[in-house]
């Protein structure tokens, strides 16, 4: 098997974020950890249900005001590992802003299609839309935000009309036919057409929106090339999409940027959410 002149081995590879570190384990212990922190130091509805399946939840952190921004994160693992319990770490930054923040959960791969996961990771930002109110929150002022796998699903949702008013892709992948042809099958479970379906370098925004894309110096080269490709579709219809630059951050502690308000990616998600 050969995609863009790779034997197989060259294009799982290129889509090894893992082996652009030496061990995983302390950053995803940081995400753990950091997000638990968050629960506890913030007001925060934890588990709440926004669809029929026991995966299907949010944990939600009010905002301070009234009519506030939303900044709604979705983690990433390749779709198949961590949860809404990993994904709260910049909660604090982001509330402090004058934001609410909402992590997402979804049911993991192999359990859930790729295609199952877009549609519940739609259904928990139509969710939120409805429900903004209720915890401070503007439906018309939404930022998606994902990491990795979370990156292309924040892809998807931002590809229909759902109201997202800006977004941000770190690390993300937005072409799954490399994906369907490498190792990762064994758990994406893709054949050619839920790959077309569900990649969003296929199905950009339907309406232009601020969009941010950032990867890591050391990054895996799939994700290089795809965000690059995407951010080029973009600009292609005159979307504004910026790129961001955090030196020194690997795959995997890249999101952790967000927790730090004078971050280059913290002060370009915050602009683009209007709290610049």
């Amino acid at each position: 098997m050969r995609y863009r002149y790779r034997s197989q081995s060259e294009l799982d590879a290129s889509l090894n974020a893992r082996a652009t570190v030496a061990d995983v384990t302390p950053y995803l212990t940081a995400y753990a950890e950091k997000s638990a922190l968050a629960r506890k130091t913030l007001d925060c509805r934890i588990g709440v249900p926004y669809g029929p399946t026991p995966a299907e939840r949010l944990d939600i952190f009010p905002a301070k005001n009234p009519g506030s921004p939303v900044f709604v994160f979705i983690h990433g693992g390749y779709w198949k590992a961590l949860d809404a319990s990993d994904s709260s770490f910049m909660a604090p930054m982001f509330v402090e802003a004058g934001a609410a923040v909402v992590a997402v959960n979804y049911e993991l791969a192999p359990i859930a299609s790729i295609e199952e996961i877009v549609r519940q990771c739609r259904a928990a930002l139509a969710y939120v839309a409805r429900q903004a109110r209720d915890f401070h929150g503007d439906a018309r002022r939404i930022h998606v935000c994902g990491s990795s796998a979370g990156g292309h699903l924040a892809g998807m949702i931002a590809a229909v009309k759902i109201p997202v008013q800006s977004a941000s892709m770190l690390s993300g992948l937005f072409d799954l036919e490399p994906v369907r042809l490498s190792n990762c099958n064994e758990w994406a479970k893709l054949d050619v057409q839920s790959a077309a379906r569900n990649s969003p370098i296929r199905h950009l925004p339907p309406s232009p929106l601020p969009l941010v894309i950032s990867y890591a110096p050391n990054e895996a080269a799939e994700f290089v090339i795809q965000s690059e490709a995407y951010m080029a579709a973009c600009a292609s219809r005159g979307y504004r999409a910026q790129f961001v630059t955090e030196p020194g951050t690997n795959h995997f502690d890249l999101p952790m940027r967000l927790m730090d308000r004078g971050s280059a990616l913290s002060r370009a998600v915050l602009g683009a959410m209007g709290l610049g």
